[in-house]
């Protein structure tokens, strides 16, 4: 049997927050993300992140409630996200990073849905990693 549609790629994430103007703010500020739209009356933030949206839902909203407990240290969400940047200069964004506080990982060439390329983890202000990779 096949497969009635044909998959194009990721749309958006949806990240379950306990601080919606820390992170806001680390979206925003930090990544580069703008404001797309806001449901506030389920408790829905929508960042534009390129081509997707990045979906933050805090915990005390309708949607958020709806989750169980929240993010930590013990139960995160998700393992990791990946965002697609252009270009990739090592030392501009580990310096771009730093001047706003952000806990930085490793930088390494890796593979993903554009082919092997560089990358460089970092963590949001609740925890969750995000990747940062670059094409070929």
């Amino acid at each position: 049997m096949s497969v009635p549609f044909t998959l194009l790629g990721l749309d958006h994430i949806v990240l379950r927050v306990r601080d919606i103007g820390r992170m806001m703010g680390f979206y925003q500020t930090v990544l580069g993300c703008t404001l797309e739209k806001v449901q506030a009356e389920i408790g829905l933030y929508q960042l534009r992140a390129g081509r997707h949206l990045i979906d933050l839902v805090p915990l005390d909203g309708k949607l958020g409630r709806m989750g169980g407990a929240g993010p930590g240290a013990e139960g995160r969400n998700l393992e990791h996200f990946c965002l697609e940047i252009t270009p990739f200069d090592d030392t501009a964004i580990r310096t771009h990073l730093a001047a706003h506080g952000v806990s930085i990982g490793s930088t390494g060439t890796r593979n993903g849905a554009q082919g092997e390329g560089p990358s460089i983890y970092l963590t949001d202000p609740e925890g969750n990693n995000v990747e940062l990779k670059a094409a070929p």
